[in-house]
């Protein structure tokens, strides 16, 4: 039965603090031997995970700033699907909003509510890079960004619950990763990956899917799949989920990641 692995990255794949996927290297390698997708699902944009799937040799489909759109190279799979748009390099799924949209909708809250919401989009690259603790080139990638936007509010805790219910009657919806929000419209990892498991169902028949993450920003994802794994964070604990049949693996980030491969699919 073929295998797909669905990961997130920050903080799973990818170290929370240093972004470094190095003690997942052979773990990647040995998907790669046995010819498993590693397909990403995360808040990253394209131009970000682009520059890590070319840096780890990966070439499968992959879903962008927390299922916003799904990104297919050309020619993956054998058959014709539904798909929004063609671009040079792939088809394209898309189910959130553009992010300008986004970007509009959450300036008429910030006046709406008179706090402070500073966007990406508000900020240049060194700005993020000193804001984030990204280098410089991941500061540029991470700002170029289609589906939502990532922020943060500048208030009071009262304010900022009142922004973020304003955000929401607005048709928005949230998620928070610790220092920032990101705000958008339709995207939903779940949706998303369900949508990518039918696509590899036609493709390879029956599969099994294993989905890896470590935060409340990738449960609808872990739901859609049939072995859901979660890796420690970097205070040793895990994400409080209720799925019955959740996974859990020692180690944090990278770590936490190859383990997790290493005991699912071993050698």
């Amino acid at each position: 039965m073929k295998k797909v692995v669905f990961t997130d990255l920050d903080g799973t794949l990818l170290d929370s603090f240093s972004y470094s996927y190095c003690q997942a290297l052979e773990a990647i390698n040995l998907l790669r031997n046995k010819e498993i997708p590693i397909v990403f699902c995360s808040t990253k944009t394209r131009a970000e995970q682009e520059a890590y799937r070319e840096e780890l040799n990966i070439k499968d489909p992959f879903i962008v700033e927390n299922g916003g759109a799904i990104f297919i190279p050309l020619a993956y799979f054998p058959f014709v699907f539904n798909h929004h748009k063609t671009t040079k390099d792939y088809l394209v799924i898309e189910l959130g909003i553009p992010s300008q949209k986004v970007r509009e909708t959450l300036k008429k809250v910030e006046n709406e509510i008179g706090c402070y919401i500073t966007g990406f989009g508000d900020m240049n690259v060194e700005e993020i890079a000193k804001d984030s603790g990204l280098n410089l080139k991941f500061a540029a990638l991470a700002k170029q960004r289609e589906y939502d936007e990532t922020f943060k509010i500048e208030n009071t805790q009262e304010k900022i619950e009142a922004t973020l219910n304003k955000i929401e009657e607005a048709g928005l919806t949230y998620t928070h990763g610790g220092k920032y929000y990101d705000a958008m419209g339709g995207n939903d990892k779940g949706k998303a990956t369900k949508i990518l498991i039918e696509l590899f169902r036609r493709k390879f028949g029956k599969i099994e899917t294993i989905g890896i993450g470590d935060s409340q920003n990738d449960i609808s994802m872990l739901k859609a799949v049939d072995v859901p794994v979660l890796v420690q964070k970097p205070d040793n604990r895990w994400e409080e989920v209720n799925l019955t049949n959740i996974y859990k693996v020692e180690g944090e980030g990278s770590q936490g990641w190859a383990r997790a491969i290493n005991e699912l699919i071993g050698g």
